[in-house]
């Protein structure tokens, strides 16, 4: 009995001992995991975003150019991002299908290259956000980020009409499409607005990536007494360029500045902030902006421009163009964000 008893008290005293301990040791492990809570908690609302393009990122600056801004913004406002890169068409469909079965909260891409491809997609996923830059897809889960291509492309214009010695400036254009338009035409608007006499040479590679005939038509063109042939025809510029290199003629790049490259030869650069939008459409997502629907960037938000005229180059300027030439179009810039200058949209006339 008594041998019982004494069994018994010690298992209480030992269960009253333990209790004790509970209550009062674990205060800072219960602590420790609030905030492993909360910490998995904000891993699990942290966003995630993908940017997936219609094919590798190399030498097309465009893609370059953006997928920097795109991973400046994560890390900026402290996003999961993630990069995917195409080989072909069909690959890209598959990398968005593939984007949304991971649940990104964001997927952008861009260029005409993706249309097809996100117009099915994003009908499928109606509760998924995308953006698409470049191009318009009239969708409302879709935000499509155009630019004013028109607006840097007269400054451009506007530049080699007052450059040009003889009187005769050109384009070497990638394809013959609405988009190429907002280029070829803003280009010819501009030339006429300062120069009306100039001759305006203009042709097509039919692609974008045809090197040797972005240079074939850049010599055809020289040899037609053209001292300035701007290139707009993505990767075939780089024909555009060798052809100056070898003939003594003046160019221009697009996108980002190709005049680094080049400095005596590649004169100008046409610039398209790729990288301004794709940081822009994360920071809208982050603090609750981003709406489905068209929005555009031209010369106003820093969208567009001209080197030495909106954005300062690392290369010396060239004295084909001279400093009175640049003083003359940065004037005409400023007209056009005020107001005072309307360049009309080609696809709307």
């Amino acid at each position: 009995m008594k041998r019982g008893l004494s069994f018994v008290l010690s298992i209480m005293m030992l269960a009253i001992l333990l209790a004790a301990c509970g209550t009062s040791a674990p205060k800072d492990e219960q602590s420790a995991q609030g905030n492993d809570s909360a910490q998995g908690s904000n891993s699990e609302k942290s966003l995630r975003m993908a940017l997936v393009l219609p094919e590798k990122i190399g030498v097309n600056p465009f893609f370059v150019q953006m997928d920097e801004g795109f991973k400046k913004a994560g890390e900026e406002f402290k996003v999961d991002t993630k990069t995917i890169e195409s080989t072909d068409p069909a690959a890209f469909e598959q990398n968005l299908r593939a984007a949304v079965a991971e649940n990104y909260d964001l997927i952008i891409t861009a260029t005409f290259q993706a249309e097809d491809a996100l117009k099915k997609v994003a009908a499928e996923n109606p509760d998924k956000s995308f953006a698409i830059v470049d191009t318009t897809v009239d969708l409302p889960n879709v935000r499509s980020v155009g630019f004013r291509e028109y607006e840097g492309a007269y400054l451009l214009g506007a530049a080699a009409g007052l450059s040009t010695k003889t009187d005769k400036v050109g384009m070497i254009a990638a394809m013959d499409v609405p988009l190429i338009k907002k280029y070829t035409e803003g280009f010819r608007a501009g030339l006429e607005s300062v120069n009306p006499k100039a001759e305006f040479l203009v042709n097509y590679v039919g692609g974008f990536n045809d090197v040797a005939k972005a240079k074939e038509l850049a010599l055809v063109q020289f040899g037609k007494g053209a001292d300035f042939i701007a290139g707009a025809s993505a990767v075939g510029d780089l024909g555009v360029f060798e052809a100056a290199k070898e003939k003594g003629f003046y160019t221009s790049g697009q996108d980002t500045d190709r005049t680094v490259e080049d400095p005596e030869h590649i004169v100008l650069s046409q610039l398209k902030s790729t990288d301004t939008v794709a940081y822009q459409t994360v920071k809208d997502f982050v603090e609750g902006n981003f709406k489905a629907g068209a929005v555009n960037y031209g010369l106003k938000e820093d969208g567009v421009g001209l080197t030495y005229v909106t954005r300062d180059s690392e290369s010396p300027l060239n004295a084909f163009v001279g400093q009175e030439v640049i003083d003359k179009v940065k004037a005409i810039k400023d007209d056009i964000v005020s107001g005072k200058i309307v360049v009309k949209d080609p696809l709307q006339q």
